[in-house]
């Protein structure tokens, strides 16, 4: 951790501490709110800082030990399949050319069961 990282933390932590001990006294004063909350506020800053050091380092050690390409995993990005095949079935490439006899008989996507006759006013005299 730098240094510069480590005495803001010291100091932000210190006096958001404070703040909450002269909050917490008498919670019902507004300008000990806002200090309160500007405090933390400036913790969180210091925090989000540490936290970006945290991942930065973390990716230095990452690049410097690079993991190696499991086997199984490296034969299929060089598309070496088992089966030979690496077309994409239609349902995913989009293409709809299955050959069925309900495309070809009914265009419109509608089931082609019996038709339904059309329904009776209800509520009146049935002559």
């Amino acid at each position: 951790m730098s240094d510069d990282i480590k005495q803001r933390l010291k100091d932000t932590s210190e006096n958001c501490l404070k703040t909450y001990e002269a909050w917490a006294d008498s919670r019902k004063d507004q300008a000990l709110r806002e200090s309160l909350q500007e405090a933390v506020h400036e913790l969180r800053k210091v925090t989000a800082r540490l936290e970006i050091e945290i991942a930065v380092s973390e990716r230095k050690e990452t690049k410097q030990k690079p993991l190696p390409i499991p086997p199984h995993r490296s034969s299929k990005r060089r598309g070496n399949n088992n089966d030979g095949n690496n077309e994409l079935p239609s349902f995913i490439s989009g293409d709809n050319n299955d050959n069925g006899d309900d495309q070809k008989n009914n265009k419109t996507g509608k089931s082609s069961g019996r038709r339904r006759t059309p329904r009776k006013k209800s509520g009146g005299d049935d002559n």
